[in-house]
């Protein structure tokens, strides 16, 4: 089993309706999904809007989740700003989480020297494991498998990386030349097999909110050898996969129209995301049907 699991949701923050952190919808969340395929969390990362959840509403939400679960939860601390970053570490280490997960600097395009350098200082503040989280789409710079390598060689605690570089080619390098102890996992749900194939432990993913048992069979078969029996549930979640994310409802938005069509109290999103579109439950309704009727 990987460090963090092989099913790990990155799950949705919940808010009430006058749009504050509702903790106590946020701990029944997370015991629903670990109920319901996850084998471990990330809270506060960007599925959970963690750009705009203040340091007291992490640590609250960390503390809470942390306690209220058997599996492991990966704390979301990165930020734009080293010394910010290094300052969540420590709190969420404070909270008893499994591991913290630091993404790249985003809007600054630091070059891969800063990178590193980020890296480390965040690592050396505490004793969690650290996964990085390399998602260029979003941050505007990918780092480097030298870099990439160079971490996971040197810095005890650097113990893996959500893989979200959209390079299948350079992930087969890194896997290949990684210590055995360095953990890749899918950051993007529909690479999960591909990545799988070359290594990769599990998937840090969006869809497990709603697909988890689906995935962790998908990711099941594929270990015992059964690739066409992986494939077919490969393909039974393909809508699931185009349903978590897009350029009118962009992620977390159907997810959360998800939970909700489920009973979950998950609320809005916060601006800038703001609220579901029209139309977006009745869709998620309909992508479960299917995905359940197999």
């Amino acid at each position: 089993m990987a460090r963090f699991g092989e099913v790990v949701t990155a799950m949705v923050t919940p808010f009430a309706g006058d749009g504050a952190l509702d903790v106590d919808a946020a701990v029944e969340l997370a015991r629903w999904l670990t109920d319901h395929g996850s084998d471990g969390l990330v809270v506060a990362g960007t599925t959970g809007e963690g750009p705009v959840l203040s340091d007291d509403e992490d640590r609250e939400l960390w503390r809470a989740v942390a306690e209220a679960v058997t599996v492991p939860v990966v704390a979301g601390t990165g930020t734009n700003d080293t010394a910010h970053s290094i300052e969540l570490t420590k709190v969420a280490a404070e909270c008893g989480v499994a591991g913290a997960l630091v993404v790249t600097p985003y809007y600054n395009r630091p070059s891969q020297a800063g990178l590193e350098a980020h890296f480390q200082a965040v690592a050396g503040a505490t004793g969690l494991p650290i996964l990085i989280y390399d998602i260029p789409i979003r941050t505007g710079r990918k780092v480097s498998n030298e870099v990439m390598l160079r971490l996971a060689r040197e810095v005890p605690t650097i113990v893996g990386v959500k893989d979200a570089a959209l390079d299948v080619a350079s992930s087969a390098v890194l896997i290949a030349d990684a210590p055995d102890t360095f953990e890749v996992y899918s950051g993007n749900d529909d690479q999960t097999l591909p990545l799988l194939a070359l290594g990769a432990v599990g998937v840090i993913s969006v869809a497990s909110h709603w697909a988890g048992p689906q995935i962790g069979e998908m990711i099941t078969a594929f270990k015992k050898g059964d690739v066409e029996g992986a494939r077919a549930v490969h393909d039974r979640l393909l809508e699931s996969w185009a349903f978590e994310s897009g350029d009118t409802t962009p992620n977390p938005l159907p997810s959360k129209a998800m939970m909700r069509t489920l009973g979950l109290r998950v609320g809005q999103c916060r601006l800038p995301l703001g609220p579901c579109p029209d139309g977006l439950e009745d869709r998620a309704r309909e992508v479960y049907a299917n995905l359940t009727r197999g």
